[in-house]
C-alpha cells in the first residue's frame, strides 16, 4: 500500500475544520449577504441540523453563483425547507430574543411534526434478542441487518436532504445508538440468513479507524461465516476525501479493508455521490484508487433533488464520471418524505423522466443505477415506467426488495399521478386485485 503522504514522505495533511449550522451565516463568504438571508439561515438551522467543512467550502461550492450553485442549495439552510407556520413561529422567537428554553420547547415541537424517522423505522425495523429489543440495529429485509454506532452518528458535512436529519438534533429518543459491538455481534450469529451488513449512520467513517475496526473485525471471526459483504455507508469520498489518503489513520483504514477482505469478505463502499462536482479534483481520485488497492468495490448512490441534481444531464454525466473513476452506479432514489422534503422532492413522473433521459445517453456500463425508488415503508419500490393497460395510464412498478420476499419482483400498478411524490400517494390501478399497500396482507 502506498504512503498516503506521497513518495517524498512530507506530511500534506490537510485538517478538518467544521462549521456548525449556527455559525454559517458568520461565514466570510456570506460577509455581503442581506441581513434577511443571515436571518432566514439562523432559522432554519435551529431547527434542522446543517454542517459545512473547509473541503465543501473551498473546493465543491461555486461563491460566484450563489444562492443558486447546487452544492450551496445542498449544503446551506433556506427558509422554504420549514413549512411556513414552523418558520414564522421560531422566527418570531428568534427575532424577539425568546428565553432559550422558550425557543427549545418550539425547535422540538416543531421538529416532531416532521417525520423525523420516515418509513416505520423506529416502529417496525428494529429487531429482538431474547425477547428484548436491539437498539441502534435494523433488521427490514431478510438478508441485511444495519449497524449504527453509537460513535459514528455524524458526518464530515451534512446534506441538506438527509433522511437521517433526526440522529444529529441532539435528542436521544430520535436518534439511532449502538453502543458497542457485542450486541450486534450476539445477534448477527443468532441469525445465519443474513448475508450482508451495513455499518451507517450518520457517517461510520467519521470515527477513527481503531474504533471502526472494533465493529468491523469482530464479523470476521467465528460464527459469522454466513456474512458475504460488509458495507459502508459514507459521504467522506465527496465531503472529506482526504479520510482515505492524508488523514492520520488513513492507511490504518486501508488496512482494515485488506484485512477484511483476505478474510473472504467483499468490502462495499456505499458512496454517497450527489452530483458530478463532487467527483471532481485530484484528492477524489486519489481516494478513490487507494480503496480499490485494498480489493474493497465502491457503488454510487443519491436521491433526485430539486435545486441540485434534478436535470438528466447531471445524471448522466455524474454516471460517466464514476465509471470513468471504476465506481459502479447503484441507485437513484426518490427524496424521502422527512425533514425538508416538500423543498427537495420532484414528482415521480418527472423523477422517471428525469432517471429515462439520464439512461438514454449513456452506455450499459453506466446504466447499472437503479431508479427512481422509493425506500417506503413496505420496501424499495422502483418505478419502471409508464403505460397505458385496458385503457387507464398507470405508473408500471416492482419492489426490488421487501420486508414480504414474496414481493420482490412481482409487477403491480398504480394509476398515473402527475402531482404524487412518494409510494403513500399512490393508489392502486382500477385493474389491480393484488394488495399492495402498507397495512394490507402479503403478496403471496
Amino acid at each position: 500500500m502506498r504512503d498516503g503522504h506521497g513518495e517524498t514522505g512530507v506530511e500534506r495533511r490537510p485538517k478538518l475544520r467544521a462549521v456548525p449550522g449556527h455559525r454559517l451565516a458568520g461565514l466570510p463568504q456570506l460577509a455581503g449577504a442581506p441581513e434577511r438571508l443571515r436571518h432566514e439561515i439562523a432559522v432554519v438551522a435551529a431547527v434542522l441540523p446543517f454542517k459545512v467543512n473547509n473541503h465543501v467550502l473551498a473546493e465543491l461550492i461555486d461563491w460566484s453563483r450563489v444562492p443558486d450553485d447546487p452544492m450551496y442549495r445542498l449544503t446551506f439552510p433556506h427558509r422554504d425547507m420549514l413549512p411556513p407556520g414552523i418558520f414564522d413561529r421560531i422566527s418570531g422567537l428568534i427575532a424577539g430574543g425568546a428565553p432559550r428554553e422558550v425557543l427549545a420547547e418550539a425547535v422540538t415541537a416543531a421538529r416532531r411534526t416532521l417525520n423525523p424517522h420516515p418509513g416505520g423505522q423506529l416502529e417496525e425495523n428494529i429487531p429482538e434478542l431474547g425477547g428484548r429489543p436491539v437498539p441502534g440495529l435494523q433488521h427490514k429485509y431478510r438478508e441485511t441487518v444495519l449497524l449504527f454506532p453509537a460513535q459514528g452518528q455524524s458526518c464530515h458535512a451534512y446534506c441538506g436532504y438527509c433522511f437521517r436529519w433526526a440522529q444529529f438534533v441532539g435528542e436521544p429518543d430520535l436518534r439511532q445508538s449502538l453502543p458497542g459491538p457485542a450486541t450486534a455481534l450476539e445477534y448477527l450469529r443468532a441469525h445465519p440468513e443474513v448475508s450482508d451488513v451495513l455499518i451507517t449512520g450518520g457517517d461510520p467513517l467519521i470515527m477513527s479507524t481503531d474504533r471502526l475496526a472494533g465493529y468491523v473485525e469482530p464479523l470476521l471471526g467465528p460464527g459469522t461465516e454466513h456474512l458475504r459483504t460488509i458495507r459502508l455507508g459514507t459521504k467522506a469520498l465527496a465531503w472529506w476525501p482526504h479520510r482515505f489518503t492524508t488523514d492520520p489513520d488513513a492507511d490504518a483504514l486501508l488496512g482494515l479493508f485488506e484485512r477484511a477482505v483476505a478474510a473472504g469478505r467483499q468490502v462495499a463502499v456505499m458512496a454517497h455521490v450527489s452530483h458530478p462536482r463532487e467527483l471532481a479534483g485530484a484528492a477524489v481520485r486519489a481516494a478513490v484508487e487507494r480503496i480499490r488497492s485494498t480489493g474493497a468495490v465502491i457503488r454510487a448512490q443519491a436521491p433526485l433533488i430539486r435545486h441540485v441534481n434534478d436535470d438528466p444531464d447531471v445524471w448522466a454525466r455524474m454516471w460517466r464520471d464514476l465509471v470513468r473513476l471504476g465506481i459502479a452506479p447503484y441507485y437513484l432514489f426518490v427524496e424521502r418524505d422527512t425533514g425538508a422534503s416538500a423543498y427537495f422532492e420532484v414528482p415521480l413522473a418527472r423523477a422517471l423522466e428525469i432517471y429515462q433521459g439520464a439512461v438514454r445517453q449513456v452506455s450499459g456500463l453506466e446504466r447499472t443505477a437503479r431508479g427512481p425508488v422509493m425506500s417506503a415503508g413496505p420496501g424499495k419500490v422502483c418505478l419502471d415506467g409508464v403505460a397505458e393497460i385496458a385503457g387507464e395510464r398507470v405508473f408500471v412498478c416492482r419492489f426490488l426488495q421487501a420486508r414480504e420476499p414474496g414481493r420482490v419482483g412481482v409487477p403491480f400498478f398504480a394509476r398515473y399521478d402527475e402531482r404524487a411524490t412518494w409510494y403513500d400517494q399512490l393508489r392502486p390501478a382500477s385493474f389491480e386485485r393484488r394488495p399492495w399497500f402498507e397495512g394490507e396482507p402479503a403478496l403471496v
